[in-house]
C-alpha cells in the first residue's frame, strides 16, 4: 500500500498553475493529473481505513481467542490438579491398606509367638510343680539330718 501511495503522490501538483511541476509536467497538465489521481487517492485512503478496521477486528478476534484459550487452559489445569489430588488420595489409600495389612500380619505373628510361649510355659509348669514338692522334701530331710544327733558319737550325758 505504501508503494502505491508513494507512486500516486509523485504525480500530485505541487506548483502553482502556470509553472512546471517538479516532475517536469506543465502546470496546466498537473491540475488535470491531480483531478485524475484524486479518485485513486480516495480509494487508497478508503482501502487504508478498511485495512485499519480489519486489523482492529483481527486484533479483537485474536484477543478474544487468546482469552478463550487462557480460560480453557485454566480449566484444564484445574482438572489436572483435581485428578492429581484424586491420584494422591488413591495412592494414600493404597499405602494405608498396605500398611494395615503389614500391621495385621505383624500382629498375627506376635499372637502366634505369644501362643507358642504360653504353650511352652504350660508344658514346663507341671514339671516344675512336680519338682517343687520333691525339693521341699529334700530340704526338710537335710534339716532333720542337721538337727538329729550324731549316732556314731557318744552323747554327753551317758557313759
Amino acid at each position: 500500500m505504501t508503494v502505491f501511495r508513494d507512486f500516486l503522490t509523485r504525480f500530485r501538483p505541487t506548483a502553482s498553475p502556470g509553472r512546471a511541476a517538479p516532475s517536469g509536467v506543465p502546470a496546466d497538465r498537473s491540475a488535470e493529473l491531480g483531478a485524475e489521481l484524486a479518485p485513486p487517492l480516495v480509494l487508497l485512503e478508503q482501502a487504508q481505513a478498511e485495512a485499519r478496521t480489519v486489523r482492529e477486528q483481527a486484533d479483537a478476534a485474536a484477543g478474544s481467542l487468546r482469552h478463550e484459550a487462557e480460560r480453557e487452559a485454566a480449566t484444564m489445569v484445574a482438572a489436572a490438579r483435581a485428578e492429581a489430588r484424586r491420584v494422591q488420595a488413591r495412592t494414600a489409600e493404597q499405602v494405608l491398606r498396605a500398611a494395615e495389612g503389614e500391621a495385621a500380619a505383624l500382629l498375627a505373628e506376635a499372637d502366634r509367638e505369644a501362643v507358642t510361649v504360653r504353650d511352652r510355659a504350660r508344658s514346663r509348669t507341671p514339671a516344675l510343680a512336680d519338682r517343687v514338692p520333691a525339693l521341699v522334701l529334700e530340704q526338710l530331710a537335710a534339716e532333720r539330718e542337721r538337727q538329729a544327733p550324731d549316732r556314731g558319737r557318744p552323747q554327753d550325758g551317758g557313759l
